[in-house]
C-alpha cells in the first residue's frame, strides 16, 4: 500500500502503463503468430502482408521500450527468414 499521495499516484500511473504495454505486446505476438501461420499454410502473399503489420508493431514496441530494440530487430529478421525459406521451398 502506498504511504504518500505521490506514491498512490505513481501506482495508478503504473497500472495504466502496464495495461497499455500488455495490450501492445499481445497485439504484437498475435500478429507474429498470424505471419507464421500464413507461412505454415504456404500462403506467401498473405504472409508478406501480415509481415508488414508485424514489422510495424515490433518497431513500435521497440521504440516505446516495451521490448528491447534488438529484440524487435531479431523478431523481424526471423520472420523474414521464415518467409524467405518458404519461398525457396515453393
Amino acid at each position: 500500500m502506498p504511504n504518500t499521495r505521490s506514491a498512490a499516484k505513481r501506482l495508478r500511473q503504473n497500472e495504466k502503463l502496464q495495461q497499455r504495454n500488455k495490450s501492445t505486446k499481445s497485439a504484437m505476438k498475435t500478429q507474429i503468430k498470424s505471419v507464421l501461420a500464413a507461412v505454415a499454410a504456404g500462403d506467401l502473399e498473405k504472409a508478406e502482408l501480415e509481415y508488414r503489420d508485424a514489422s510495424r508493431k515490433l518497431d513500435r514496441a521497440g521504440a516505446k521500450g516495451i521490448i528491447h530494440k534488438n529484440k524487435a530487430s531479431r523478431g523481424k529478421s526471423r520472420l523474414q527468414a521464415a518467409i524467405k525459406k518458404a519461398k525457396a521451398n515453393a
